[in-house]
Parts: C-alpha cells; sequence; structure tokens
C-alpha cells in the first residue's frame, strides 16, 4: 500500500533546486545598477528642461507681444518676427521611400534615420519648402525613429508618415483634401474604386518620377505638380539597379539628376545621401540653377584633388541620384565616408534639439 499514489500527490513533485534558481532572475552587476540610475535621472531632467524651455518661449512671446501693443517692438526684432513667417510652399511633393528596411544593417538604419532628421530640418528652414512624405514606415526605422528623441519626428510639421508603400499616392488611398498633414504612420484601408478614380490615379501616377542614377532620362527642371521620390537606403552600393527596378515594378517614371553635366570632372566619387538629394532639389527650387545647387550642398573637398588616393582615377558616381551613403571602391573614399557619418553623429544630438516645434 505504501506505493499507491495518493491524489493528493498528483503532480506535485519537487522542482529541482538548480532548475529553480535558473529561473530566478539574475542580480543586475554595480555597471547595470549606475547605468539604469544615470538613465532614470536624465529622463527626469529631460522632462524638466523642456517644460522649462516652453515656458521660456511662452514668456518670451508673451514679452514681444507686449512690446508690439505699445510700439516699442525695435526693427531688429521686427524684422526677426518676419524671417519666421510661413515659408511659401514650391507646390510638388517629395517622397522618401523607406521600403529597404531588411536590406540594411543596424549601423546603416541609425545613419538612414540621422539623413531623416537632416532632411526634415533642411525642408523647415527653406524658402520654398516641399510636401514631405515618408513612406514604408516600418521594421527597425519604425522603431529607432521612435527611440530619437522622444518619438520627436511625430512632431515635425509639413510631413506625412505612411506605413503603405508610395504607390498609395494613385491608389485612392491618400487623405482627404480637406485633412491636415499626417504626422502619425497612419493605415487607411482601401475605398473601392470607380472609373473616375481609375482615370485619377492614371494621372497622379504619371506624374510621380523617381530619382535613380540608372535612368536613362536626365531631369531638367522640377515642377509644382509633379512628386518625386528619392530611395531612403544606406548599403554602401551592395545593392544594383535597386530604385531602378522598383520604379520599373510600380510602372513610374524614372529620371537622375544632371550632375554629369555640371560636375563631370569631380575627382572623387560619391552617392548621395538622402538629404544631400532633398538640399539640391530645395536649392533648385530657390535659385532654378542646378550648377549652384551641386555647388551649393555637396561637399567642398568633393571637388578638391591631392586629397586621399589618386586624383582622378575613381570613376564619378556622385550624379547617382539614389539616396545612398558611400559607393566607393576606393578604400580611402570609404575611410573619408566613415569620417563624415561619425561627425554627423555627433551632431545629430544637436540637430534633434532644434528639430521640435
Amino acid at each position: 500500500m505504501d506505493d499507491v499514489e495518493q491524489p493528493g500527490n498528483a503532480g506535485s513533485s519537487l522542482v529541482p533546486d538548480s532548475e529553480t534558481q535558473s529561473e530566478q532572475p539574475k542580480p543586475l552587476s554595480k555597471n547595470a545598477i549606475k547605468k539604469a540610475a544615470k538613465a532614470e535621472r536624465f529622463a527626469a531632467y529631460k522632462l524638466e528642461r523642456r517644460a522649462k524651455e516652453k515656458e521660456a518661449k511662452k514668456e518670451k512671446k508673451r514679452a514681444i507681444a507686449a512690446k508690439r501693443a505699445a510700439g516699442e517692438l525695435d526693427e531688429d526684432e521686427e524684422k526677426k518676427r518676419q524671417r519666421k513667417r510661413p515659408r511659401i510652399h514650391f507646390g510638388g511633393k517629395v517622397v522618401v521611400d523607406l521600403g529597404f528596411d531588411d536590406m540594411m544593417n543596424e549601423k546603416e538604419i541609425i545613419s538612414l534615420c540621422s539623413q531623416l532628421a537632416y532632411t526634415y530640418s533642411a525642408n523647415r528652414n527653406a524658402a520654398h519648402p516641399f510636401s514631405l512624405i515618408y513612406t514604408s514606415l516600418n521594421g527597425r526605422t519604425h522603431a529607432r525613429l521612435e527611440d530619437m528623441n522622444d518619438a520627436g519626428y511625430k512632431r515635425w510639421t509639413n510631413t506625412e508618415w505612411w506605413k503603405e508603400g508610395y504607390e498609395r499616392l494613385w491608389q485612392g488611398q491618400g487623405a482627404p483634401k480637406d485633412s491636415e498633414s499626417n504626422n502619425e504612420a497612419s493605415d487607411m484601408p482601401i475605398r473601392p474604386s470607380t472609373s473616375e478614380d481609375v482615370s485619377a490615379q492614371i494621372d497622379v501616377q504619371q506624374s510621380v518620377v523617381y530619382l535613380t542614377a540608372d535612368s536613362e532620362e536626365e531631369l531638367t527642371e522640377l515642377k509644382p505638380e509633379e512628386t518625386y521620390i528619392i530611395g531612403g537606403i544606406c548599403d554602401h552600393n551592395r545593392y544594383k539597379n535597386l530604385c531602378m527596378n522598383k520604379a520599373k515594378k510600380s510602372s513610374i517614371r524614372t529620371a537622375r539628376l544632371p550632375i554629369g553635366r555640371y560636375l563631370a570632372s569631380l575627382p572623387t566619387r560619391k552617392v548621395l545621401t538622402v538629404n544631400q538629394v532633398f538640399e539640391i532639389l530645395l536649392k533648385w527650387v530657390e535659385t532654378r540653377d542646378w550648377e549652384e545647387a551641386f555647388h551649393s550642398v555637396i561637399p567642398k573637398r568633393k571637388f578638391q584633388s591631392g586629397g586621399k588616393g589618386t586624383p582622378g582615377t575613381a570613376k564619378t558616381d556622385v550624379e547617382a541620384g539614389d539616396a545612398r551613403d558611400g559607393d566607393a571602391t576606393d578604400e580611402a573614399v570609404k575611410d573619408e565616408e566613415t569620417k563624415d557619418e561619425k561627425s554627423k553623429d555627433r551632431e545629430t544630438k544637436d540637430e534633434e534639439a532644434n528639430l521640435e516645434e
């Protein structure tokens, strides 16, 4: 009778001490505890600092309003106020295609998100800004943006964030005309298409241009009624004809920036970053001069010979127009690009602090 299992003992066998101990969370190390405490202090300080900055801005506005009402606003302050008036929009749209998330490593994701911040900053300060749309916002790019400046990208003005691809431009999924710009990543349902919708979609599709160096068509001017797509990827030229092939699948036009016509003697090789391509477009709208736009955006050292490597031997790939970072066969040029990225990363914190309205 001693061997008979009692009903109350079913399944009540003791778990070995080794397994119990393995399930218990391991205590944090001293360094981990210090880091956690530091992060907590920093988060608290950040909230406090932000509250003080907002209050200071409000107080400054109240003071200026009081001076203006009393007729005491001096000429310099009035000019400064006028410079902050709303800019004149060019009318065109620029789309940054983020549909390459799974093709980049973590470092490239970080670099791309920094470029997106520079893109927004350039548009915000431009004399003739574009309507800026970021499409295919998913995966690690979305996660990185959420971590940057407490998801500061959601506060970027005159921008839209779409979970869908750029095909939404002509598939009838856009926001209603009377709605404001959407700063949140959205997922809008597809509504039934009518014959009028199909005709309108074709018209929109024909007005979309994907910028890529592999195109046979050269971009001669920007038009307010057109939409220009920049491929948002940092791949160090691992993928060939990526944007061109994607545009073909979408049955949309392609074009390359006319850099080769104006910078044929460029001694170094470099494919432009997202923000550089975008800044060139902004500068052209302002000046209507491609040469001035290229020279004002492309780093001056790229026009100088006698640097690292052998001048004049590298193929000029700057005419690419895909928004890629560092297309170079020359190791010296690669090292130079790495230095640029490190420098930009150091500046990103300061830049992001100015990205909030």
